[in-house]
């Protein structure tokens, strides 16, 4: 087989999951795939608007109902109204290193993969782990293409107003890779630096991060917490999608608005501000102080 007859594996962004927030080319890419790889959340959302067809158009598959090597996991066969055929294979936590190495085998066979993954791949998603896969697995063969898509950090700086309009960065609070004392120095660092600090995976040790970037900024420096950007009454937490805004001394004092996995903590600094009109309350940080006449 030549790498003309190869697919290509295309690690799919699909921003907070609702068809409104995803690219037309993450849609296209879907929607055209030989094979999605999805959760069963994400499988939900893009059935709202038929990316993915309507479960009634689906059956599962026994093993011998596409053709594929010896292995493969056991999906569902999609019929659209157009007569094409995807297998969708369901995506879990547990099963991410046997998925890739199945993606890579489906792309040597000549299948187009999309591997779906919520807001960002590059941001706290599944991008690194298929190259370090393809590394790990020798498939320098295989055609890789990310798609990008709307992260949280982004769908709640919109929802906010523009939080971000300066200098900002992601920090994950997750420790599952790395300790918590590489944790806390990148807190620290950011904090003297001046950034804009949104916060993710917030489920794990919120409190402590709260106060280490305490000890560097202000306590009257804005904060915005907020779950399941961009996802409206789809949401996983609490009242669905939320946000509240407090201040970085009282940030702590917001237990029930910490929802888990959906939540993210925006910091501002001292420049941010909240603005008022008739219609809300928003969350502003300047560029650098610049005034009407500097346009």
């Amino acid at each position: 087989m030549t790498d003309d007859d190869y697919g290509t594996l295309y690690v799919v962004g699909i921003g907070p999951g609702l068809p409104h927030a995803m690219t037309q080319r993450a849609r296209d890419v879907v929607e055209t795939a030989d094979c999605v790889i999805a959760s069963n959340l994400y499988q939900e959302f893009l059935r709202q608007d038929g990316t993915l067809p309507p479960e009634t158009a689906a059956e599962a598959t026994d093993g011998g109902a596409v053709d594929r090597p010896d292995g493969w996991t056991d999906g569902t066969l999609l019929r659209r109204p157009n007569g094409a055929e995807q297998e969708l294979v369901r995506s879990s936590m547990g099963q991410q290193v046997e998925l890739a190495r199945e993606a890579f085998e489906r792309v040597r066979a000549g299948q187009t993969v999309a591997h779906v993954s919520g807001g960002d791949p590059n941001v706290y998603g599944k991008s690194d782990l298929v190259f370090l896969m393809a590394d790990e697995e020798n498939a320098d063969d295989v055609p890789i293409e990310i798609v990008p898509g709307v992260t949280a950090a982004l769908g709640g700086a919109a929802n906010l107003g523009a939080p971000l309009s300066n200098d900002f960065c992601t920090i994950s609070l997750s420790d599952k890779w790395r300790g918590w004392e590489e944790i806390e120095e990148k807190l620290r660092a950011a904090a003297i630096s001046g950034f804009v600090v949104v916060l993710y995976n917030c489920w794990r040790d919120y409190e402590r991060a709260i106060e280490v970037v305490r000890e560097e900024r202000a306590d009257d420096v804005p904060v915005a917490i907020f779950n399941d950007a961009g996802r409206g009454e789809a949401g996983r937490n609490l009242e669905d999608e939320t946000h509240t805004i407090t201040t970085l001394g009282e940030a702590t004092e917001h237990d029930e608005k910490v929802g888990g996995m959906g939540t993210s903590i925006l910091v501002g600094t001292s420049e941010s501000h909240e603005w008022e009109n008739d219609h809300g309350t928003y969350l502003v940080t300047p560029r650098g102080g610049r005034e009407v006449e500097d346009f």
